[in-house]
């Protein structure tokens, strides 16, 4: 009995580092959505300036991402970001649009892979793959660990119950209000949590906050569609 109640201490901290290296992977994809549209933008501009202008913006957006890829541990995604961000560096020393635009369309693609190696992490190897071996098996230290795991548990259950009433509203836009007004207002509301998401030093109920009103906006603006049409 008493082995394994110490199996079961040691494995509360190792479930507790997967669950916060599921939230830094979402936050860091969420990150690397910004990093591709700003990406976008430069690939698209017919300005050399403007072009390099999104560039850096990409680039600072990928250093802020640095600590959430770092604890979300996908070496993967890691080195397709860092290769994206050569690229980016390279593209804002670029002396005419046409080569500026191969090494955009390069960072792109890389940024891209990295994306999608994140939504992959957990089929594949992460630095958390052999945390078995140090189990920890102190009992005070198992319990703080387990404490805060259902305090995150409760306060994303409250986020989640205040944004019901916020996607309603959203819902509302969608379907009442003028196209390019509604297209307009969910776009602020993504583009404005993108922003927030970037910020260091973000609390964990911020960072969950702004990426589950991010969704919202995002469905919406699928929703919503082309105003043209």
């Amino acid at each position: 009995m008493r082995t394994t109640f110490l199996l079961l201490c040691g494995l509360i901290p190792l479930v507790f580092a997967s669950f916060k290296s599921s939230k830094a992977c979402l936050y860091a994809g969420s990150n690397i959505e910004f990093i591709q549209t700003q990406t976008k933008k430069a690939i698209t501009t017919e300005d050399l300036n403007l072009a390099k202008y999104f560039a850096y913006k990409a680039i600072n957006a990928i250093e802020k991402s640095r600590s959430q890829l770092a604890d979300c541990g996908c070496e993967q995604a890691t080195g397709l970001i860092d290769e994206g961000a050569d690229n980016l560096k390279l593209a804002t020393k670029a002396t005419t649009i046409t080569s500026s635009r191969i090494l955009l369309k390069k960072a792109l693609d890389y940024t891209i892979g990295g994306s999608e190696a994140l939504e992959q992490h957990d089929s594949h190897n992460s630095r958390y793959s052999n945390d078995l071996l140090a189990l920890n098996t102190t009992e005070s230290i198992a319990e703080k660990k387990a404490i805060k795991k259902i305090n995150t548990k409760e306060l994303e259950k409250t986020i989640d119950k205040s944004l019901k009433r916020f996607k309603e509203s959203m819902d509302q836009v969608v379907i009442s209000v003028d196209c390019k007004e509604a297209y307009n207002y969910a776009k602020k509301v993504f583009t404005l949590c993108e922003k927030q998401l970037l910020l260091p030093n973000l609390s964990e109920g911020k960072k969950y906050y702004n990426l589950k009103t991010k969704e919202i906006a995002a469905q919406a603006l699928r929703d919503i569609g082309d105003c043209d049409e």
